[in-house]
């Protein structure tokens, strides 16, 4: 069975074109973000993106007249493999929520006057989006949302809590699900609000002093209203966060798809979620795979007939998950919806991770729980290519794949998704 997935002349003529982009821009000799310096990452991110902006590589389907470059879809996947294979982002830490999952759901459900408003500064980076969707009580349970948005004249009172927002110590503006109708049934009365962070108006250290690496968030208020506190996960990182809203205003022009109809908005960009992982998940996990089998070989490890048997399997899981991305990236290139069938997607690479990353915590032994050396630049998934085989990288994209079967929704919730709306079995008693 053939793994590779076939694209066009044109897009195979455009990745030519990005190959010699990367090759001109990329200083000599570069082998991926994880290679530089961990103090080194977050500045080089911002330079790369400013590089892809300025070379039309942002945006790439969109229509030129919301600032995109009006290709194909196939274009997007070429950048998004090349980038992969290279070790560089595909945009900053917020473009994946402003570009790849906010924009594109407005292109569906937005008004002419949100896409020419919003699409081109997403674009330029003057509008830095974060995702406002779970909440304490309101995680696989979508639904059960209880974030208030009170009507104001033109504009919408936000008043409650959003939890796990990633990246939005960096945001400027955060896309919210807000309860507008509190009488309407639960998956009703929900509206899609555009909203403004506000200008911070206060900062502070998170307290633990010199063990806080720069480039983590500090807690911070705004003029709008809004409390953004860091989250310390198990790996020390703060990527994400807990936000209050307290009085917080957004204007009602800003509320997408109609008032009190935000769930159908809502599951559409949880399907522009998964869309770029199709594409670079199977690359960026074959460069870990192949990073894990030179620490096994450097440590003799597959003398050991259990763990060179789980690290055969993991590359019999790998070779299924990259031909099932594949397959779904083949299903967008025909213009068919994702739609149940990502739940598989989902539901393979994130216990794929697990397994892997369990196989190298026991390769490591002792030396695991003395963790040394460059810690992981990426808090997500795995350590970006480049990463040196050090016990703290493994440590800590160890600790990143214990998450990886909660956030997006948890394998339980794939797993019923899969047998009730692909297989048909009866739905599950609640």
């Amino acid at each position: 069975m053939s793994v590779d997935l076939a694209l066009s002349p044109e897009a195979e003529e455009f990745r030519l074109r990005f190959r010699t982009f990367l090759s001109d821009e990329l200083p000599p000799g570069f082998a991926g973000v994880g290679s530089l310096e961990i103090d080194a990452v977050p500045d080089f991110v911002q330079w790369w993106r400013s590089r892809l902006y300025a070379g039309g590589f942002l945006a790439l389907s969109w229509p030129k007249e919301y600032g995109g470059q009006g290709q194909s879809v196939e274009s997007e996947i070429v950048v998004a493999q090349e980038s992969a294979v290279r070790g560089v982002p595909t945009g900053g830490p917020n473009d994946h929520f402003g570009i790849q999952m906010l924009g594109n759901t407005l292109l569906v459900h937005g008004t002419e006057e949100q896409r020419r408003h919003f699409l081109p500064r997403i674009v330029d980076g003057s509008y830095r989006f974060a995702q406002g969707y779970s909440e304490p009580d309101a995680g696989s349970d979508l639904a059960a949302l209880s974030l208030r948005g009170r009507l104001d004249g033109d504009e919408i009172i936000l008043d409650g809590q959003k939890i796990w927002t990633s990246e939005a110590h960096l945001a400027n503006w955060m896309f919210v699900l807000a309860r507008t109708d509190p009488e309407a049934p639960k998956h009703r009365g929900i509206s899609f609000v555009l909203v403004p962070l506000g200008q911070r108006i206060v900062t502070e250290p998170r307290g633990d002093g010199a063990q806080v690496e720069h480039r983590e968030p500090m807690r911070s208020v705004t003029d709008n209203g809004v409390e953004i506190r860091p989250i310390r996960m198990i790996s020390g990182k703060s990527e994400f966060n807990e936000v209050f809203f307290s009085g917080t205003r957004a204007s009602l022009a800003n509320v997408v798809g109609g008032l009190h109809q935000g769930w159908p908005v809502a599951m559409t960009l949880l399907e522009f979620e998964r869309g770029e992982t199709a594409a670079t998940l199977p690359i960026r996990f074959q460069a870990e795979l192949d990073r894990l089998g030179a620490m096994l070989r450097g440590r003799n490890s597959f003398s050991d007939p259990d763990l060179l048997d789980r690290y055969m399997l993991a590359t019999t899981r790998l070779f299924a998950l990259r031909a099932m991305g594949h397959g779904w990236l083949a299903w967008v290139l025909a213009g068919e919806q994702q739609g149940s069938e990502s739940s598989i997607f989902k539901l393979l690479w994130s216990e794929y991770h697990q397994f892997v990353t369990e196989l190298a915590v026991d390769a490591l032994g002792g030396d695991a729980l003395l963790p040394v050396g460059r810690p992981s630049s990426s808090a997500f998934r795995t350590d970006d290519v480049g990463a040196p085989n050090s016990s703290r990288s493994w440590d800590e994209v160890f600790l990143h794949a214990r998450a990886g079967t909660i956030y997006a929704g948890t394998s339980e919730v794939q797993r019923s998704i899969i047998g009730e709306r692909i297989l048909g079995l009866p739905r599950e008693q609640r």
